[in-house]
């Protein structure tokens, strides 16, 4: 399937998707570029919020843009790391089977799929500005992120057993 059906059928049921992705075998490479995918596209739904911030305050774009992108595509991509190998840890000591590859996949296509909604809270950011619409936004990309990330894992740690 392609990555644009990947996502829309994880809406439907992320567990399926998982389930598919971990019997493709174990490809790190695979992983990294859903994660890079992932850090890129919130990237890009961060433009539009950047573009009004620098408007308002008179700021220059460039830096802006210029720190969001060290952010997302060098040290965002580290502390995803860092997170999935935290919950990998605490998944082992409460007795679930998991493993650390398992982890990773399931939380950086938990990222990945959830990225549509990004692009949206970025859009609301920019065009509207704070209020009860961005964070309605930012209330359902939260909950489907967490949806997506959890039934990942309890895949993960079935596949794993």
């Amino acid at each position: 399937m392609s990555v644009a059906r990947d996502i829309l059928a994880t809406y439907r049921g992320p567990h399926k998707v998982v389930a598919r992705l971990l019997s493709m075998g174990e490809r790190e490479d695979r992983v990294f570029v859903i994660l890079m995918a992932a850090c890129a596209v919130t990237f890009i739904g961060q433009w539009p919020r950047l573009a009004r911030e620098a408007h308002l305050t008179g700021e220059e774009l460039n830096p802006l843009l210029g720190g969001t992108l060290m952010a997302w595509l060098f040290i965002a991509p580290l502390l995803a790391y860092a997170l999935a190998l935290i919950v990998h840890v605490l998944f082992r000591a409460i007795g679930r089977k998991q493993t650390s590859f398992g982890s990773r996949l399931a939380l950086f296509w938990a990222m990945l799929a959830a990225s549509p909604l990004i692009l949206l809270h970025g859009l609301v950011a920019g065009f509207i500005g704070e209020g009860i619409e961005l964070a309605g936004v930012g209330l359902v990309w939260l909950i489907c992120f967490m949806w997506f990330w959890i039934s990942g894992m309890l895949q993960a740690g079935k596949r794993s057993a």
